[in-house]
């Protein structure tokens, strides 16, 4: 290979340019593709092709490459797929919150299998998913893209998804790519590409530890670096962290492929390097080993560098090594073409749409209920049975579609591109040069693909497209015998349209209210709340949402509040009137449908808080897994606990969630090792062993239900502060009526490894108490068993995930 076919290989180019309507120009690839490519970008996610067009596009560019260039080597295609691959036509699914919600990683794991399979069938091979950030600050605009702020909950979501996309064979697979490395979703002021603020013990213990549970357990291909900066060195320019750390500290041996422009950053938003060369070079050298989308510093320019002497040729030829690799582990040399046959396609595409309901279901979460819910028809005078049957459904998000479809989804992706392309909003990273650089040819097709798309509203796209329908829609096909009335009373954003009055009147009349509240994610779009780069310093609930909440409670009708949101939003003034809440993050194609069942009670709020929702904006960051002696979990030592104007506390705790129906907690057993054997004093168990936490859980209420169990441990250690509660394990239930279940934890010790004074990873002996319950706060059973025998040394021997065993018995 010459220099300047290696340099191509680890940089990529976007593929809008490079058809017509006659198919590929081939002036055009000559141009961009005359001496190979790493990566193509997503094809389908900025125009609008079919997934039978979408994969005769990528076939046509691997043809060019295979039988056009002196070496015949194929191309990587890289494609978003957080919760659906973003491409017309392929299924959707609830974003990663709300499936961080579910407490279900198999149903994830499930979910990211029919992933690869439409991504394989459409000829991505490369996927920029999942987002391990660990995300605590809920200013921060991304919280939605993330499984939320437990490491171990976080962990076990991230494996679930890599080893579902990857599959057991990487031939018929795709490439995982772990992002954002590392502490992007904790930084300065909660802003989106501040410098982080974590010191290296927490980087490590919290933000890291996903990204090792992928490496280790799941075999994560690829890592995407932070925006970020971490102790005044930009990610994409650290070598101590995308070397020193990932690869030598956490075993990775995959792809660190850049986050979109990082590397021209390094020379033009924060300035460490004098000009595109320089940060080319800085990037290469910390151990990125592809710079995406397009070249700014690697490409040509890296290509003189090492003509030069300025990089040496053994650094540019590790990362084109890594990308080959990756190619020859995907089958690309041998099976580069997909399969063009449209019934086979349409096939693959249609899959997920029966899990993607359940998912939606089980992420819906019950925050509290005065007895509205289940909705029956006698709630609003018990003496009373009226025909029909009245439900008035008020709120912004009352008849609308498209706000469960948050970035990362393609219909997200189709108002970004509408946006910019109409000049709402012409400065949209990433899409700078999305016009200006396409030939007449290029022009006419993507005009062909969109204009239909662009002649209907969002919602009636949503609608036609994915099947899904608003919540008012939802409620008059399950209930037919009710009369349901409607009426926004205000918009999402505090400067849109609103007409309270006409909400209350509709409110008066009905027999119960359901008021549909919440945010608006986007993509670099205009009128939204959340979104990449849609940082808040207040999480209130909008004002004109709160006011239209109050003047409805105050009609004395009941009513049921539901929040829509990715980010945790400080609900007091709402709770404070509305006291039977459900949190119902995006829920994508069925999430209407599935809060619809839920309000008549055919199926179960089954959701817990993947976060905490705080009281008050100024409690920020608040977590679960907060330090002894600091935010919440301070002690009876402490001179200082709290604030003076509100409590400490969350509003609604981590792991917090109700039901239709109530369990029983009992017969907590802690055992050391194998045996299983109960311990009439407290256990000992060796560092290098394992302990067992045995308890039942019992359906004593009159219906199904589903339960989350969550084991939380607290451990002190010499010198440094540990989690007052740290989640170890935890399972999800569904038991019908008067059954129980035993439940069986076996947690290593190696799990509760943590960063000693010296630097290493350790475990001392000591007193470990055990917590389990319903959430964070909940807990109905408490034990402690005692680890004995010498310190242990953990640094590459850390166990990540415990076990849990389920035996469902019936009882009397």
């Amino acid at each position: 290979m010459t220099v300047e076919e290696k340099a191509q290989q680890v940089t990529g180019v976007l593929p809008i340019g490079l058809f017509g309507r006659a198919g590929l120009i081939r002036a055009e690839a000559e141009r961009l593709l005359g001496t190979g490519i790493g990566h193509v970008a997503p094809l389908g996610m900025l125009s609008h092709p079919s997934p039978q067009r979408l994969a005769r596009s990528v076939n046509e560019i691997q043809r060019f490459l295979l039988t056009g260039t002196r070496l015949g080597i194929p191309a990587l295609f890289h494609v978003e797929a957080l919760n659906g691959v973003v491409s017309p036509g392929l299924s959707g699914f609830p974003t990663a919150i709300a499936l961080a919600a579910t407490w279900n990683p198999a149903g994830v794991e499930e979910m990211a299998g029919i992933l690869r399979r439409q991504a394989r069938a459409v000829g991505h091979t490369f996927v920029l998913s999942p987002v391990l950030d660990v995300a605590r600050d809920a200013r921060w605009g991304r919280v939605h893209e993330t499984y939320g702020e437990d490491p171990y909950l976080v962990s076990a979501m991230g494996v679930a998804f890599v080893r579902g996309l990857q599959g057991a064979d990487r031939r018929a697979g795709v490439i995982a790519t772990g992002k954002h490395f590392l502490g992007y979703s904790l930084t300065e002021a909660g802003q989106n590409m501040a410098r982080t603020t974590a010191g290296p013990r927490e980087l490590y213990e919290v933000y890291a530890r996903p990204f090792e549970a992928a490496i280790r357990l799941a075999g994560l291909g690829a890592v995407m670096n932070s925006y970020s900066e971490v102790d005044g060195v930009p990610v994409a320019a650290s070598h101590a962290l995308l070397t020193a750390l990932l690869r030598e500290r956490l075993g990775f041996t995959g792809s660190v492929v850049s986050d979109y422009d990082a590397v021209r950053h390094l020379h033009t938003r924060l300035g460490v390097a004098r000009d595109a060369r320089e940060a080319g070079t800085l990037a290469l050298a910390a151990g990125l080993d592809v710079e995406l989308p397009t070249p700014y510093g690697y490409g040509p320019v890296l290509a003189e560098a090492v003509r030069c002497g300025a990089v040496p040729e053994e650094q540019l030829d590790r990362s084109v090594r890594r990308v080959l690799r990756d190619k020859f582990a995907l089958g690309l040399f041998d099976r580069p073409y997909v399969d063009e046959d449209p019934v086979v396609i349409s096939q693959v595409a249609g899959e997920g749409t029966e899990l993607s309901r359940d998912l939606a279901r089980q992420s819906v979460t019950l925050l509290s209920n005065d007895g509205t819910l289940p909705l029956r028809r006698d709630l609003r005078d018990p003496r009373e049975r009226r025909d029909p049957w009245r439900i008035a459904v008020v709120g912004p998000h009352a008849e609308g579609v498209s706000f469960a479809f948050p970035p990362y989804t393609y219909p997200a992706a189709l108002d970004m591109l509408r946006a910019r392309i109409t000049g709402e909003r012409p400065a949209i990273p990433g899409t700078e040069h999305l016009t200006s650089d396409l030939t007449p040819e290029a022009l006419d097709l993507l005009r062909d693909e969109l204009t239909d798309a662009f002649a209907r509203p969002i919602d009636d796209y949503i609608r036609a497209g994915y099947g899904a329908c608003s919540l008012v829609e939802a409620l008059r096909r399950a209930a037919p015998e009710a009369e349901v009335t409607t009426a926004p009373g205000c918009g999402v954003l505090d400067c849109e349209p609103a007409d309270i009055p006409a909400a209350v009147a509709v409110a008066a009349a009905a027999d119960v209210v359901i008021l549909a509240l919440g945010g608006r994610a986007g993509w670099f779009t205009a009128r939204i709340t959340e979104g990449e780069g849609c940082d808040r310093a207040e999480i209130d609930l909008p004002a004109h949402q709160v006011a239209l909440a109050r003047a409805v409670a105050a009609t004395g009708i009941p009513c049921v509040g539901i929040v829509h949101s990715g980010r945790p939003l400080a609900l007091t003034a709402l709770a404070e009137v509305v006291p039977t809440l459900l949190y119902a993050y995006y829920g994508g194609p069925h999430a209407a449908t599935v809060l619809a069942d839920v309000l008549l009670g055919e199926v179960e709020p089954g959701g817990r808080l993947p976060v905490s929702l705080p009281r008050h904006s100024g409690q920020v960051p608040i977590y679960a897994g907060q330090p002894t002696g600091t935010g919440y979990r301070r002690t009876a030592q402490d001179m200082h606990r709290g604030y003076q104007d509100v409590p400490g506390t969350p509003l609604f705790p981590f792991g917090h969630g109700c039901g239709y129906t109530d369990f029983a907690y009992s017969d907590l057993t802690i055992s050391a090792g194998e045996t299983g054997r109960s311990a009439s004093a407290v256990a000992e168990v060796d560092g290098a062993g394992s302990v067992n936490i045995e308890l039942t859980v019992r359906n004593t209420g009159e219906r199904a239900g589903d339960e989350v169990v969550q084991l939380y441990f607290a451990d002190q250690a010499t010198g440094v502060t540990r989690p007052a509660r740290e989640l170890v394990g935890f399972t999800r239930l569904t038991l019908a009526a008067g059954t129980a279940a035993t439940v069986r934890f076996t947690v290593a010790m190696s799990q509760l490894g943590y960063v000693g004074p010296a630097g290493a990873v350790i475990l001392e002996p000591g007193p470990v108490q055990v917590f389990v319950g319903r959430s964070s706060a909940d807990l109905r059973l408490t034990g402690a068993f005692e680890v004995v025998g010498e310190p242990v040394t953990l640094d590459g021997r850390r166990t990540y995930l415990s076990g849990v065993t389920v035996n469902r018995r019936h009882t009397g």
